[in-house]
């Protein structure tokens, strides 16, 4: 099953860029690009959409746009799941967002691997603020938790693992690591039997919760390949 996205922000080379890398992961099918709130409004009431990518100043449009916005979206479209990608990274701004329902806030100077796991984490029924917007959480915990969770997978399952909830479908991971699509879903089966997971929803939460999905990203953006602000 496709993610449907709808992207928005008022600058047309970033909503090109971030589209052009979206396109690459068979998993994410963006129907509409917006320039401002009212462009927004329009598309969510004619197409069928999971989750809007939305940049947070946007000015010029009927439904204003900061907190605004996404209040009145909130409202509106209460089914709707909504991941902020902006260059705003103001603790207070993000703990807003998070009281009133945004699933994710990410800093769009960081590399697109954060974006597209954290699509697949929010239709799966998680939440993921960027690690800079979330310093209440104690250092040193998720990576804590993460090495006690993971120390009982093998490297193999480890890595069908880290491919999957970076958005690489299971015949893609067995092209990739040149093994048979059988293997590849037994070794996520297996690894997900081990952290005592049964859904693909709660491992893509487990994956955000226990900070395995940071490390994921922090391993692939080297050097990090970031997007016009």
């Amino acid at each position: 099953m496709r993610i449907n996205l709808i992207l928005a922000d008022d600058h047309p080379v970033l909503i090109a860029g971030v589209k052009h890398e979206l396109s690459l992961v068979h998993t994410l099918n963006v129907v509409g690009t917006a320039r401002d709130s009212t462009e927004i409004v329009d598309f969510l009431s004619r197409v069928p959409c999971d989750i809007l990518i939305t940049d947070y100043a946007m000015p010029g449009g009927e439904y204003g746009d900061g907190m605004a916005m996404l209040s009145f979206l909130r409202r509106r479209h209460p089914d709707i799941k909504i991941v902020v990608f902006t260059t705003i990274d103001n603790m207070a701004i993000a703990a807003e967002m998070r009281r009133i329902g945004i699933h994710s806030v990410l800093n769009k100077t960081k590399d697109i691997g954060h974006l597209i796991t954290a699509i697949h984490a929010v239709h799966a029924g998680a939440t993921y603020f960027s690690p800079s917007m979330s310093r209440h959480v104690e250092a040193g915990k998720p990576m804590q938790f993460l090495t006690k969770c993971l120390s009982d997978l093998s490297s193999r399952e480890t890595e069908v693992v880290r491919l999957y909830v970076a958005g690489t479908t299971i015949n893609e991971i067995a092209a990739q690591l040149n093994r048979t699509k059988q293997t590849v879903s037994a070794q996520k089966k297996a690894a997900m039997r081990k952290l005592g997971i049964e859904r693909d929803a709660d491992l893509f939460r487990f994956a955000f919760e226990s900070g395995f999905a940071d490390s994921v990203n922090q391993v692939e953006s080297t050097p990090e390949k970031a997007l016009p602000r």
